[in-house]
């Protein structure tokens, strides 16, 4: 089920979430211009030293830490070379659920928190296989962490979802909602399963321990950085019905509007 939407307002601009989205396309961008340079003969071997050498090696950092460390940070921003699919994709999902979990714990609190679950999922990939080398990019696991706080947050949040099955069309139509919570245990469970392969030698190449690590770091965390944080009212799903026909959230009034009270607990102990 491919996500479109939530309807879940943020209460003020998610700068540091555009933030990360801008860099991620603007790395993107940064790395087809070198390929067009490269040519049509020299783009595969430019595309492989790029992977390389910004991209997350398990067994260099094993072999070299301090050496490989700058790529622990470079990888999460970027992204297969060969298509938009794997940009575009994570890009999705950070749209949809990032605001609403920079909203929730705060600007500065969510670029650790986001930072702190790219450095979980890549370490949970390092650990299940450490001789790898296989160039990691992506900022999937982050994302993976993103989803879970979202989750954890709003489990019951309505999402609208693409329908994938198309005699369903008929009853529901081509967009139907969905609680939150569907969407990304779906996430986790086809992650879980395709890494359970991964290991068996059936593995398509891509990171499923990392999306894990993250997802569980996410899971986590978000226990830590909501400590001091009121938790937010939102509309939640209760039935199947196609997005048109259901009422605008009440909750939380779009970015612009003024934030609601929070409530006296004296100083915040993160001084944020």
């Amino acid at each position: 089920m491919l996500p479109l939407r939530d309807r879940l307002p943020a209460r003020r601009p998610p700068y540091v979430n555009w933030l990360i989205i801008i860099v991620n396309v603007c790395v993107f961008v940064w790395t087809q211009a070198l390929l067009s340079v490269a040519g049509p003969r020299g783009a595969e071997v430019r595309a492989y030293e790029l992977l390389m050498q910004y991209g997350l090696v398990p067994a260099r950092l094993v072999q070299e830490p301090i050496a490989a460390l700058p790529s622990l940070f470079s990888s999460m921003f970027m992204h297969d070379p060969s298509g938009w699919a794997h940009l575009g994709g994570n890009m999705l999902y950070l749209w949809i659920f990032g605001d609403n979990v920079e909203d929730a714990i705060g600007s500065r609190r969510y670029a650790l928190f986001y930072v702190l679950c790219g450095l979980c999922a890549a370490a949970a990939q390092v650990v299940v296989n450490p001789s790898s080398v296989v160039p990691m990019v992506g900022a999937s696991g982050a994302i993976s962490g993103v989803l879970a706080a979202y989750g954890s947050l709003y489990p019951r949040s309505p999402i609208t979802v693409l329908n994938p099955i198309l005699p369903l069309w008929l009853f529901f139509g081509l967009f139907f909602e969905l609680p939150a919570w569907v969407i990304i245990l779906e996430y986790f469970v086809v992650n879980l399963f395709s890494g359970l392969g991964s290991l068996g030698g059936t593995g398509s190449g891509v990171a499923f321990f990392a999306h894990l690590g993250g997802f569980v770091a996410g899971a986590l965390l978000i226990r830590v950085f909501m400590r001091d944080k009121p938790p937010r009212e939102h509309d939640r799903w209760t039935r199947f019905r196609p997005p048109a026909q259901r009422p605008r959230s009440p909750y939380g009034p779009p970015y612009g509007a003024p934030p609601p009270p929070r409530r006296p607990q004296g100083r915040d102990p993160w001084g944020w």
